[in-house]
């Protein structure tokens, strides 16, 4: 399985991006607006990656961080709700306000989005309700640098053998009082937390 894909940005749409890694391969990935958006006028980028095998195909999804693959994941997994519609709420909405809407069961937000109808918004709301926690991850406030460090410290962490949720939990405090933090510091300060 692709965890992440990093490399030089060869070509870049709305819609997907081409990196091109050390090896000299070529890898296109299909990317959200919001993705587009961080991505544009960047040299080269770290996309988190999503496999989707069929019979017929074999598809790449890329995003900017873990947070945005994991709602994609989440959303997918909505019936009726395939990885077009999922890339066109996370294109037509953050991370975050998609969180809220499905938190607060804000329908409107969710019918506004091109090609969601009342019950698919409600079909989203009630199935991901419970999966997706208040505050659980505040890597949106952050700038693409400290998701980077954010990500790789919690990685490290993971690796040591501590949960997620523990890891994140520590490393969320920690970026709130220092946003500017090395990956090795936040590791060395996240140890001493937990």
């Amino acid at each position: 399985m692709i965890e992440y894909i990093k490399g030089r940005i060869d070509e870049i749409t709305p819609t997907y991006a081409v990196i091109e890694t050390q090896g000299g391969v070529g890898y296109m990935l299909n990317i959200t607006l919001n993705a587009y958006t961080q991505l544009q006028g960047q040299p080269s980028a770290r996309l988190y990656v999503h496999e989707a095998i069929r019979e017929d195909a074999y598809v790449l999804y890329g995003f900017i961080d873990r947070r945005e693959r994991e709602l994609f994941l989440n959303l997918i997994s909505v019936s009726g709700v395939g990885p077009s519609t999922a890339r066109v709420i996370l294109s037509s909405l953050t991370t975050a306000d998609l969180e809220n809407a499905i938190i607060s069961g804000n329908l409107r937000v969710l019918k506004a989005v091109k090609g969601i109808g009342a019950k698919t918004a409600e079909r989203i709301i009630v199935d991901l309700k419970d999966k997706i926690k208040p505050g659980s991850d505040t890597l949106s406030i952050h700038t693409p640098a400290e998701n980077e460090v954010f990500d790789e410290a919690l990685a490290a962490l993971v690796m040591l053998g501590f949960t997620k949720a523990q890891s994140e939990k520590a490393l969320t405090k920690l970026f709130k009082e220092n946003p500017g933090v090395a990956v090795e510091q936040a590791i060395k300060q996240a140890l001493k937390m937990m």
